[in-house]
């Protein structure tokens, strides 16, 4: 039985990513994706979409994510945007989602480049209140202020901070490690799984949209084949091919084989309302509008993502940067740009599109390839194609260091991330940005809604004409904003004056209470360590006596404190007494053994001294012996506060404690070095902390900034998916037996709902879940077990069809006392007859009639294709020609200017319907040739 539950991005809603959604196939959970949403909404807008109590819109599909992650057994991810795998690492780190997880490469390396670029955006200028750093968060949110403009200082403050809303933001080291966990497939590469899983296998496929994008084929013995595609493309761009479920015109068209007729297909259907404008007419007026704004001396913000689509982005205008000569700068604010474009250089056979036909050899210019490599930059790990060396691309880790390298006023294309404007490099930008008129704001994505790119795509498109809007197939124009737009600018700025005065004293305090407890450790581990070289000649008991020299030592720190108070008491006389009791609750009630066994007077919190007073044989106090004698209690003297340390043993002998052998190892190591090896490698030290930057005490400021709108805004589709029509066309040729939309708003859902209904051959079980909403697939199917004898084995002639091995099984089944499943056994020869003989003598006999003979009867498996029985029939020397549709002429009249006698010997196959075959021509040796290789394309299975 298979159980679907959308934990997000479910059908019939409006918030359609992230991505996540949980399959259960008998009784293996699969998660399929693991995004996450955007962290930092719009305050007006996200209010509006929460509840009354203040809940964040993703705070449902974190706890349902949180609840089912110890339990999930295998995880798939298909695309390496934040959408699809955004909050894997947190899930991994955090929530217990250790589940085998598998992807393509470029996914596995994409997605960890989006996510340290988001990680590292939020948590660079906003506190995170996660669990791990509760206190640094506590101590920034004490420290960071507000400061509105003057501008503002009236008007009311905004709404309630957006670090109060809990977010599960990973740190970098757990996106690493998260994604350094997961296994890596290759395209056609079928994976049979182990363990829990055992006995399905998947199965990854091209899905066009994104670098390693991935349709994922998921097989099982009981539920059939399941196919998970998401986020499609058809179309063929300049750095991807198009997915292969459904092949290019000029390959012969339809679907992919291995892809077709599936039992069950979970798809998307976000863009089935959506006509798309041709690329052709979207590629000149992204480019249009570029190279008019800069020629008119003014600048772009084009908002982009890390990892995926600012591929598409980045050879596109490297092409036209070419084409046309230009010399304005294009400039990357990414912090892991230049690492990203490292990765896919190395990826060229993940490439398709126009960039695996790149010239490597010469670059237009007049120029060697040996050149060229040479001016492009010095990055010695930067080979591929020259089609993705983009010399005029120039890499800023942040908007400060751009305004240094150019002013306002110079003319340059902006790529900054992330695509939303919810923070980083993107959002301070516009800030500033927008207020100089004639700038221009490009947009190539609508954004996740509730944030600041969905808001700007939003007012372009309500300022379109009815027929030129986003989905109707027409390039808009861009319109001129105006009025006050009130961002919320978050920022982490240095401390300064008493501030950071007061940082710097605590920081020293730290310190020297850190180095303190330091050197009281290391004074006892020398302690500890000479102990146990004394007791290792003087002891050779080999029991383990922890709990007896725990109780030793409490006796003697009882005993050593009456000893103290009564020599204290025989100094100091009577009147001392109740100082001494004093002391004494204070001695109990403090401490971890209630006495201060120290050599000076002063005791650090948390340091335990081992080494002892000795206490001479003076005025000392009685001890009540535990036997008393007739003539009253006896007199004991004190002994010396030893403690005997014995050799600790486990099973395998004395135990050895290692760190101490390492640090000796390490002492002597650095004893044998001479003076010149101690100072290069001091130096060396030194060195690297010089390279290393110390970041400055700094704190988190949260700033209200009335932006003047005055630029212009442009939107331009550039998100590569499928539009309705492709939708509709590729869901019906691929003809599963059962499907389930998600990831689609109402209209979405509905269009594409009734474009199938209106076919005659499509499924009628469509399902469009909800989130949150369980979808069950095959309850009314029993499935059962049973074992075949070895006998009935032996007689069943198998025949292969694809990866599997088919026969024709006839037996009874039989319980046996010595196993719990059934075993099907041969049918006896005996018994069919006599079966056959009863049921002869109850028909009447007819006269002049002979008795009915069962025949037996044999079964085809396969689908012919007349292209591959061509190809075989020309391996055999038998010439075939297509004529018509579904007709295949084998033989002589499959020659030009074939005469009339030559038929006999030819033979024409036809396919009438689905399933049915049918030869055409005179018996001949060219017939029976032609049957049997239809029959080699099939499995025969014989009764």
């Amino acid at each position: 039985m298979i159980t679907f539950t959308p934990l997000s991005g479910a059908a019939r809603t409006p918030r359609t990513v992230p991505l996540a959604y949980l399959l259960q196939v008998d009784d293996v959970r699969i998660l399929l994706d693991c995004g996450s949403p955007d962290w930092c909404p719009e305050p007006s807008t996200g209010d509006a979409e929460e509840s009354t109590e203040g809940v964040p819109p993703w705070e449902k599909y974190c706890d349902a994510l949180k609840e089912c992650a110890p339990s999930v057994d295998l995880v798939l991810l298909s695309h390496g945007d934040l959408s699809h795998t955004g909050l894997y690492p947190y899930a991994h780190a955090h929530w217990g989602l250790t589940a085998p997880a598998y992807t393509t490469l470029p996914v596995q390396a994409m997605a960890r480049i989006a996510a340290t670029e988001d990680v590292e955006g939020i948590r660079d200028e906003q506190p995170v209140d996660d669990a791990q750093d509760s206190d640094a968060s506590n101590g920034a949110d004490s420290s960071a202020s507000r400061a509105p403009d003057a501008a503002s200082g009236s008007s009311p403050p905004p709404p309630a901070p957006r670090r109060n809303k809990r977010r599960y933001i990973a740190t970098v080291q757990q996106v690493h490690d998260a994604f350094d966990s997961v296994n890596v497939l290759r395209y056609s590469q079928p994976c049979h799984l182990q363990g829990k899983c055992q006995g399905l296998t998947i199965i990854p496929f091209n899905a066009g949209h994104t670098l390693g994008g991935t349709i994922w084929k998921i097989r099982s013995p009981s539920a059939g084949t399941i196919l998970y595609a998401v986020d499609m493309n058809h179309m063929r761009e300049r750095h991807l091919d198009g997915t292969v479920l459904i092949r290019q015109a000029s390959a012969g068209g339809g679907v992919f084989e291995s892809l077709a007729r599936p039992d069950l297909l979970i798809t998307d259907a976000e863009r089935a309302n959506v006509t798309t404008a041709r690329r052709k007419d979207r590629d000149a007026a992204l480019l249009d509008c570029v190279t008019a704004t800069l020629s008119s001396r003014n600048s772009l913000l084009l908002p982009c993502d890390s990892s995926t689509r600012v591929l598409e982005l980045l050879v596109l205008l490297d092409q036209h940067w070419n084409y046309s000569r230009l010399k304005y700068p294009i400039c990357l604010l990414s912090r892991t740009g230049r690492e990203m474009l490292t990765f896919v250089r190395s990826m060229m056979e993940w490439l398709g599109g126009t960039i695996s036909k790149e010239d490597v050899g010469e670059d237009g210019t007049g120029h060697g390839g040996r050149d060229r490599r040479r001016r492009d930059d010095d990055d010695d790990e930067a080979l591929g194609a020259f089609a993705l060396r983009f010399r005029h691309l120039e890499f800023f880790p942040n908007p400060q260091s751009l305004m240094q390298r150019y002013s306002s006023k110079d003319p340059k294309l902006i790529l900054a991330v992330p695509p939303t404007l919810s923070h980083g490099p993107s959002r301070s930008l516009f800030a500033q940005f927008a207020e100089i008129p004639d700038n221009v704001v490009l947009l190539t994505g609508r954004s996740e809604p509730g944030t600041l790119g969905r808001l700007l795509f939003d007012k372009w498109n309500n300022a379109q004409r009815e027929e030129a809007k986003w989905d109707r197939g027409k390039i808009g124009s861009n319109i001129m904003m105006d009025g006050v737009l009130r961002l919320e600018i978050h920022s982490k700025v240095p401390l300064q004056g008493a501030e950071l005065e007061e940082f710097l004293a605590k920081e020293r305090a730290a310190k020297e209470k850190e180095a303190a407890q330091q050197a009281a450790m290391a004074r006892q581990q020398r302690m500890l360590e000479a102990d146990e070289g004394q007791s290792e000649s003087e002891s050779d008991d080999n029991s383990d006596s922890d709990d007896e020299e725990n109780e030793v030592e409490r006796t003697l720190g009882e005993d050593l404190m009456d000893t103290t108070e009564d020599l204290k008491r025989a100094r100091e006389g009577p009147n001392a007494s109740s100082r001494s009791g004093t002391k004494r609750k204070r001695g109990e009630s403090g401490g971890a053994d209630g006495t201060e066994w120290a050599l000076g007077n002063d005791v650090e919190d948390g340091v335990t001294r081992i080494s002892f007073d000795i206490y001479l044989k003076g005025n000392v106090a009685k001890a009540t012996s535990f036997f008393k004698s007739a003539e009253g209690q006896t007199q004991r003297f004190r002994m010396f506060p030893y403690v005997e340390k014995k050799r600790k043993v486990d099973e395998y002998g004395e135990t050895v404690d290692v760190g101490m052998w390492l640090r000796k190892g390490r002492v002597l190591e650095e004893d044998a070095e001479d003076e010149e090896a101690k100072e290069a490698r001091r130096r060396k030290e030194e060195e690297e902390a010089k390279k290393a930057p110390r970041e400055p005490p700094s704190k988190f400021v949260t700033s209200i900034a009335e932006v003047q709108l005055a630029c212009r805004l442009f939107f331009v589709d550039l998100e590569g998916l499928n539009d309705g029509r492709a939708v509709k066309t590729i869901v019906p040729q691929v003809n599963p037996r059962k499907m389930i939309l998600i990831h689609a708003p109402q209209a979405a859902t509905d269009s594409l709902i009734e474009s199938c209904a209106n076919i005659r051959a499509m499924t009628k079980e469509i399902y469009a879940p909800s989130q949150g909403e369980t979808v069950q697939i095959g309850q009314q199917t029993n499935s059962f077990s049973i074992s075949l004898s070895d006998e009935l084995l032996a007689s069943i002639k198998m025949s292969r069809f694809e990866d599997n091995e088919v026969g024709y099984v006839a037996g009874r089944i039989s319980s046996l006392a010595t196993s719990t499943i059934p075993v099907l056994l041969p049918a006896s020869s005996a018994s069919v007859q006599t079966q056959t003989a009863s049921q002869q003598s109850l028909q009447p006999r007819i006269l002049s009639s002979r008795p009915k003979q069962p025949l037996p009867q044999s079964t085809m498996i396969g689908e012919l294709k007349l292209t591959a029985l061509k190809a075989r029939l020309a391996q055999v020397g038998i010439q075939a020609e297509l004529v018509g549709e579904g007709v295949l002429i084998c033989g002589a009249a499959a020659r030009r200017g074939a005469s009339a006698e030559s038929l006999e010997d030819s033979v024409a196959v036809r396919k009438t319907g689905r399933g049915r075959v049918e030869l055409e021509g005179a018996v001949s040796d060219i017939y029976y040739r032609v049957r049997k290789e239809v029959y080699a394309l099939h499995a025969l299975v014989a009764a």
